[in-house]
């Protein structure tokens, strides 16, 4: 019984143990540098901005008053969001005749381009972050002996860093975009029954935008993480090295021609 106790307790502390050792190979104090808290910002921004995006809805609508009847008044409301296909989009025009009730209408534009470039480009940010603070905060080491890492990461931090603009700058369009075609007014002037001459159309529910402009800061904020990134990261590559090795020599090749000039 006393062996079977002893290998279950050691079993059960081998986990702890692991995770200890884990624990303990952490550097946190990179945390503290530029290099690693400047990650630690991109991982919460890139959540930041593919969530404002992602989870956006918001709602449109009209009344339609047939006859200038109050009992003749239809209300329409229509429900949009991400990934802003508008043309799928689809609602019910009263129609103000005596043959039919309704008919299926659905919004103008398609702008989900824009918008899941910008989420995709924010959840691929947001992994790469948490790669790069493991690489950076167990593996730091590896980071610092092996030159192929930092050029690698400079590489990818630039082509982040244009991605971030490009995308920010296309969705902050295509959310202008999306705000004139989900306008109440160009609600009521795509529907026909709205320009018979006894309907009376009024504009209902105007969309909240906060949340999605609120996503096109976060793209910009997240571009300038990323731009100013690339210095710190750049000082990592040999290639810093390499020009203040340059540096160093001229001044020292300067500083024995001064001093030969002096022997004369």
């Amino acid at each position: 019984m006393s062996t079977t106790e002893s290998s279950g307790r050691s079993a059960d502390k081998d986990p702890r143990q692991q995770v200890d050792r884990l624990l303990s190979g952490l550097r946190w104090s990179r945390l503290e540098e530029p290099l690693g808290f400047i990650k630690v910002l991109q991982w919460l921004f890139a959540i930041f901005a593919f969530g404002c995006c992602g989870s956006y809805s918001g709602e449109t609508g009209a009344t339609v008053q047939c006859n200038n009847e109050a009992k003749d008044v239809s209300s329409i409301l229509v429900l949009f969001g991400y990934p802003f296909r508008l043309t799928r989009v689809q609602y019910e025009m009263p129609l103000c005749d005596e043959e039919s009730s309704s008919k299926t209408m659905s919004l103008m534009g398609d702008f989900s381009a824009p918008a899941e470039f910008f989420v995709t480009l924010g959840i691929f940010s947001f992994f790469y972050a948490m790669a790069a603070l493991i690489l950076y905060l167990r593996f730091h080491n590896l980071y610092t002996k092996n030159k192929r890492f930092p050029l690698v990461d400079f590489c990818v931090t630039v082509s982040f860093t244009f991605f971030w603009l490009v995308a920010a700058a296309a969705w902050g369009k295509g959310l202008t975009d999306v705000k004139g075609a989900t306008r109440p007014s160009s609600l009521i002037a795509a529907m026909s029954v709205c320009h018979e001459g006894e309907v009376v159309c009024s504009t209902g529910a105007t969309p909240s935008m906060g949340l999605a402009n609120i996503s096109v800061l976060f793209g910009f904020i997240n571009f300038f993480l990323w731009a100013g990134n690339c210095w710190f990261v750049f000082k990592e590559t040999p290639w810093h090295g390499q020009g203040q090795a340059q540096d160093q020599g001229a001044s020292q090749e300067s500083a024995a021609e001064q001093g030969a000039v002096e022997k004369q």
